[in-house]
């Protein structure tokens, strides 16, 4: 039996507005800790996550991937040399040997890549998964709010159910679910309709991906709410709840976003919970 292994999985960068992605935060404050350029944009990761349990290769998110229009993507500036299939390959694997899918939300930043577009024709890019999402979130994004549509895009998501190879999470409020034999799921509603975040146990801790309920570690401090989230009152509520756990409990925050630092853990200050220490995932793994 194969032990279990976890891999960061890079996927490039792009860049979000960082008045966006800080909400009511000024400007004066975030851009001690991000750079901005000089149209107030903010360059960010799109990190995904490889979860290899016995005989299943779990692959957390997708990032964006390169199928959409080249006027999409002006207004994104993707870059980086990475690419999500590039990354597994450097850890291994291919794309026929994922096993599942779990797609945290399906903003088309977290979910663009789990379909590729072969001639006239979608597809999904791991032909072998399992993609998982849950009924709320699924419907949530199949039939979007005018404010939030222009991250849900159909290509993104229908070819997936279309295809067959999409399950549904259950989804209980106030509880987590099992997906595996180390992984649960915690539902969160502020960032969108039931964003799932992986809690991952490995060894003797936790490592959570974060998803963007806390986008990066400069969004560790609690009014740090991107005005992307649907409900921010919603999203500080539940923010605070995880940070006070995962100052209890010692958990490792994986960050998606976050273009500088991949892990972090948290502690109490007398301004708050606080960064308490930031490394890489492979240095938390050799530890």
């Amino acid at each position: 039996m194969r032990k279990m292994e976890i891999y960061s999985i890079d996927t490039g960068l792009f860049k979000l507005d960082g008045g966006a992605m800080f909400g009511v935060v000024p400007k004066v404050i975030w851009q001690r800790q991000v750079r901005a350029d000089e149209n107030n944009l903010c360059t960010w990761s799109m990190r995904c996550m490889l979860v290899v349990e016995e005989d299943r290769k779990i692959l957390i998110d997708t990032g964006m991937g390169n199928k959409q229009s080249e006027k999409f993507f002006s207004y994104y500036y993707p870059s980086g040399n990475e690419t999500l299939l590039g990354s597994l390959k450097k850890n291994g694997l291919d794309a026929e040997d994922i096993t599942d899918v779990i797609l945290t939300h399906l903003h088309f930043d977290h979910c663009g890549a789990a379909v590729k577009k072969e001639g006239e024709q979608l597809l999904p890019t791991f032909p072998k998964a399992t993609y998982w999402s849950n009924r709320s979130h699924w419907q949530w994004a199949t039939e979007p709010n005018p404010r939030e549509k222009a991250s849900f895009l159909k290509e993104n998501i229908l070819p997936l159910q279309e295809a067959g190879c999409l399950k549904f999470i259950d989804e209980k409020k106030g509880e987590r679910t099992k997906f595996s034999n180390n992984i649960e799921i915690l539902f969160s509603y502020g960032h969108t309709e039931a964003m799932m975040c992986p809690i991952i146990s490995y060894q003797d801790k936790k490592i959570v991906f974060v998803a963007d309920l806390i986008p990066s570690a400069s969004h560790i401090p609690l009014s740090y709410i991107a005005g992307y989230d649907m409900f921010p009152l919603i999203s500080m509520e539940e923010k605070k709840a995880f940070l006070e756990e995962a100052v209890d409990q010692e958990y490792v925050l994986f960050f998606g976003h976050d273009a500088e630092n991949e892990c972090a853990t948290v502690e109490r200050t007398e301004k708050g919970i606080r960064l308490k220490e930031k490394f890489s995932l492979k240095e938390f793994i050799s530890s």
